[in-house]
């Protein structure tokens, strides 16, 4: 699993999907206990209201962080994650095949301009004939 804060790289669609399963179960729990939390008092539910709001600014940033890294592997802006329904886009289509400028595939797959830079970097002449002449 790669760094959960970091807003950079690429993800494949199932750490994606993995880590918002795992913040929205977090996030139901936290909001379970905020909720029976009111009813325990008054300095019991201001307690529990602080504690509500830094846990859920901690998994806003987790979910954006790693929303931004899986359009990075779609080779497109975390900006991207904002649009309405891309989520699902996110979670059911393929990222982009071998490098793009957000980094490598992390499937580890060779794109087609990347098999054909490494096809023309690694032609060797053979023994007897000569290049260029």
């Amino acid at each position: 699993m790669s760094n959960i804060f970091s807003f950079s790289g690429r993800i494949r669609r199932t750490e994606y999907a993995v880590t918002q399963i795992i913040i929205s179960f977090v996030a139901g729990i936290i909001f379970a206990i905020g909720g029976a939390s009111l009813f325990a008092g008054e300095s019991a539910a201001a307690g529990a209201m602080i504690f509500l709001f830094i846990a859920l600014v901690f998994l806003s940033w987790v979910s954006l962080a790693s929303g931004a890294k899986r359009c990075h592997d779609r080779g497109n802006s975390g900006f991207f994650q904002i649009i309405p329904f891309y989520g699902l886009w996110m979670l059911f289509g393929d990222g982009d095949h071998g490098l793009n400028s957000y980094g490598n595939d992390p499937k580890g797959r060779i794109g087609q301009a990347d098999l054909f830079r490494t096809a023309a970097t690694s032609q060797v002449p053979l023994e007897g004939t000569s290049v260029g002449h």
